[in-house]
């Protein structure tokens, strides 16, 4: 049985010198997946997808399904997502009909009729973006052919500004039963910049839908750190947030990315918070948000006590795969749609990232896979440290070596004479058997101590690849 997770004190953000936090402001991974997808392999085929499928059909593990829509109407300029603008309808619709043809040939690969699924997510783009019956279609064929299990989370990302009232009670007879809603920020002048426009009431009357049909669970997502955002001006942004009371609050530090990302270029950097202006204002919604009672789940997280995420953080249950925190462990992943990802027990796939791409590939009756990774026996007993303290913040020698089979102290000899570095800087408590349980301070970096078990980090890489972690 695991150990309780540490508790977590909001204090320990206003104690962190500025010294620290300077030289922990650096690029760094999110850890959505280890290995990271920037070392993943280009000459990855379709045939080794293909493989990836056939394994995972054998495996007896649970499936988690991601369906990718990219379409918006509008771009967001801070958006990092892989979108499709386009007012053309029509485009979505074949998008549509390539897509079913997709679920019919990975479920059929992946052995899906003889499993269960126990997750199902739609991100994008834009999901509401297609109208009300075309996501009762794409979610019977998807019921269908991953047969789901009687507690599935059938989760669907929103754009308050697009989603009517009909579309909310289509989500609801479809099955979903968690609903996430950007919000980002409600002050006016940042919404301008941003090219999101989003009035309070729209999203309070969209959530008050939500409830009206049953649909158990809600999260918004809120960005912090950009462009004329200030620590005073975001404490109303929390304020509304509050009124709205949702189940769980997912608060993403803004990745400034625009050698990525080009429209971002449209932000003057001297109206970006830094640095620690930045961190005050992720400082302030955790006191805030931890002050009305929500539990801090970790990164940038937040659930009320009684939501199954918060349950599973008390109970070691926490997991975290490509669609964030979640209590689905264990789970395969197969990714549905342009860009989308799939996650194995010894492999990642991703499809191709341009739509023209993608429609050819369907079309020719193949997978359209872009790159992928087939996982070393490393890249396994590290993914499963990482997991661990991103989810349970602490490193067990003895777990691992029970795991893999290996003496951990000794595997990671260099990562454990590492530590006595990040406990004077108070990230963590070492146990004197080679592990450690990481502090509260330890748990707003997590992303940096994950670095020191990061095997493919390039420290002398010439451009950045990821976004900073403060």
């Amino acid at each position: 049985m695991r150990k309780p997770v540490p508790t977590f004190d909001p204090r320990a953000m206003r104690e962190i010198p500025a010294n620290v936090m300077q030289r922990y402001d650096i690029a760094g991974p999110r850890y959505t997946s280890y290995p990271t997808a920037p070392v993943w392999d280009d000459d990855f085929s379709e045939a080794d997808h293909i493989r990836a499928l056939r394994a995972s059909a054998t495996s007896g593990r649970p499936l988690s399904v991601y369906v990718h829509l990219p379409f918006c109407e509008s771009l967001c300029i801070y958006c990092g997502c892989n979108v499709v603008i386009t007012k053309r309808r029509e485009q979505a619709t074949a998008y549509l009909d390539r897509l079913e043809e997709e679920i019919l040939r990975t479920a059929d690969l992946c052995g899906a009729p003889h499993r269960k699924a126990v997750q199902v997510a739609w991100g994008g783009g834009t999901p509401t973006y297609l109208p009300p019956d075309q996501i009762e279609r794409l979610m019977a064929l998807l019921a269908e052919s991953f047969p789901l299990t009687a507690d599935a989370e059938i989760a669907i990302e929103v754009d308050p500004r697009v989603t009517t009232r009909e579309h909310v009670a289509a989500i609801a007879r479809a099955g979903f039963n968690r609903i996430s809603m950007g919000i980002q920020d409600f002050d006016p002048a940042v919404q301008e910049e941003i090219h999101r426009v989003q009035p309070y009431e729209l999203t309070r009357d969209l959530i008050a839908w939500c409830r009206e049909d049953g649909i158990d669970s809600v999260n918004v997502d809120l960005v912090y750190g950009l462009p004329l955002q200030t620590a005073d001006k975001f404490e109303k942004t929390i304020e509304l947030v509050q009124t709205l009371s949702p189940d769980r609050i997912s608060a993403f530090s803004y990745a400034h990315v625009p050698w990525l990302k080009p429209q971002q270029k449209k932000f003057k950097e001297a109206d970006l918070p830094r640095g620690p202006e930045k961190f005050e204002i992720f400082t302030r919604l955790v006191e805030r948000m931890t002050d009305a009672g929500y539990e801090f789940i970790g990164m940038d997280h937040f659930a009320k006590p009684d939501n199954e995420l918060a349950i599973a953080l008390r109970t070691g249950a926490l997991w975290r795969n490509f669609q964030g925190f979640t209590t689905k462990s264990g789970t395969d992943l197969v990714g549905l749609g342009v860009t989308s990802i799939g996650s194995f027990d010894d492999a990642f796939t991703q499809n191709v990232k341009d739509l023209p791409d993608w429609n050819a590939r369907l079309d020719a009756g193949r997978l359209a896979t872009h790159r992928g990774m087939w996982l070393s026996d490393d890249d396994r007993i590290r993914r499963d440290v990482i997991q661990d303290i991103m989810c349970r913040y602490r490193f067990e020698p003895a777990v691992t070596s029970k795991q893999h089979g290996i003496d951990a102290r000794a595997y990671f000899a260099a990562e454990i004479a590492g530590l006595p570095a990040l406990e004077a800087d108070g990230m963590l408590v070492q146990d004197g058997r080679g592990g450690f349980e990481l502090t509260s301070r330890g748990r707003l970096f997590v992303r940096n101590v994950c670095m020191v078990f990061d095997a493919h980090l390039d420290p002398n890489a010439e451009s950045p690849v990821f976004s900073r972690t403060v």
